[in-house]
């Protein structure tokens, strides 16, 4: 893409009216040191502007393990699943007090907002959920986002907070999401090792050759490498949103960005925005189950968008109940869709492969003719 387009698309983006920022533990914690009131402080100031400003804002914010590990005294983050929630339990108090003074000191508003992946995964909590934070938004208040670490476990959690970033993204239709971190962006190569890497200014979200310049792990006080954060922008793009990859230590990183300045790594969105069920659908990250399809079932599947019927299914694995989220992939394995299935498991087993017309004879009864009927179903 040309400058000028790319500068086009930068004034279009800053244009946006709902933002969702995103800020991770290293930034937050001046590397592990504690709570970096100063630059909190700043961040806080930069958003109160972009309110001035008229747009609106969610803030996504990590750091309650970080800031637990300080106020704990512990250098390396824990494996076990308790001490990481007794960090997070002993951070919260810190964190929320921090950002909720340092929003008070311009006199606006902040609230906590304390997330699991079942709150989002069912769809009456999911709904309500986005209630609530759209009415914090109407009310003028600043919603202060985060996992909640001290109940959650690993079968559970997000996996990091970029992809609740992302998903807070879809729940909210922002229009754009701002991830800091402590890099200035994506890179053709990791720049902690080649001194010839060059930044990435402008990509689309779902450019394939992405992939593989993401790599990078996570530090050691987050869970999410730079990997995390195109996921994550691929995740945002679902609702049409853009993402920004930036260095959150940048001055007046905000601003500049709804300056239209060439900051980060602009990630756009290159399709329509999926329908909101839809996107709820897609957001399910805990797949209870496996469907491997027949050759002929996936590719009906990915150009026509019809349901998946038990004649194109030739195997099933996990032990799924009906109406959980399960996996559909193709004979090599690849993903094709995801959707919610109409039948158990061992219902699965003993229908796949088999006509719609069998399944009274198979089963005794019929509940729907479709292993996952379309309007369950998200198709990649």
């Amino acid at each position: 893409m040309s400058d000028d387009n790319s500068q086009n698309v930068r004034r279009q983006v800053a244009a946006s009216r709902r933002w969702v920022v995103k800020i991770g533990s290293a930034l937050l914690t001046n590397d592990g040191q504690g709570l970096d009131q100063l630059a909190i402080a700043g961040w806080v100031q930069q958003i109160v502007q972009l309110r001035q400003r008229g747009i609106e804002v969610v803030l996504v914010s990590s750091g309650s393990v970080a800031e637990g590990m300080a106020r704990l005294g512990w250098k390396q983050r824990p494996k076990a699943i308790h001490d990481l929630q007794a960090a997070a339990a002993v951070g919260q108090m810190g964190l929320v007090q921090t950002w909720e003074q340092s929003f008070k000191a311009h006199d606006v508003h902040s609230a906590q907002v304390l997330v699991t992946h079942d709150d989002l995964s069912d769809r009456k909590r999911y709904l309500n959920a986005r209630s609530t934070l759209l009415a914090l938004i109407s009310h003028g208040v600043v919603p202060v986002v985060n996992e909640n670490d001290t109940v959650v476990t690993d079968e559970i959690r997000f996996g990091d907070n970029d992809t609740l970033g992302a998903l807070v993204t879809n729940l909210v239709e922002a229009d754009l999401l701002v991830i800091l971190t402590d890099q200035n962006g994506m890179f053709d190569a990791d720049p902690r090792t080649n001194p010839s890497a060059r930044l990435i200014s402008h990509a689309r979200a779902s450019d394939p050759a992405l992939v593989g310049v993401a790599g990078g792990s996570a530090g050691s006080l987050g869970r999410g490498g730079m990997a995390t954060k195109l996921r994550a922008a691929q995740l945002a793009a679902r609702s049409g949103a853009a993402s920004i990859i930036v260095g959150g230590r940048l001055p007046a990183v905000l601003s500049r960005i709804q300056q239209a300045e060439a900051v980060g790594t602009l990630l756009t969105a290159d399709e329509s925005p999926m329908a909101a069920r839809k996107q709820w659908l897609a957001g399910h990250l805990q797949m209870r189950g496996v469907l491997t399809l027949d050759a002929g079932a996936a590719k009906v599947l990915r150009e026509k968008g019809v349901s998946l019927l038990p004649v194109g299914v030739r195997d099933v694995t996990g032990n799924f109940s009906r109406g959980e989220m399960v996996s559909c992939v193709g004979p090599d394995n690849q993903r094709v869709a995801c959707g919610l299935v109409n039948y158990s498991a061992e219902e699965a087993r003993r229908i796949m492969g088999k006509s719609s017309d069998a399944i009274a004879s198979i089963l005794g009864y019929v509940d729907e003719k479709e292993l996952i009927h379309r309007d369950n179903m998200v198709v990649f």
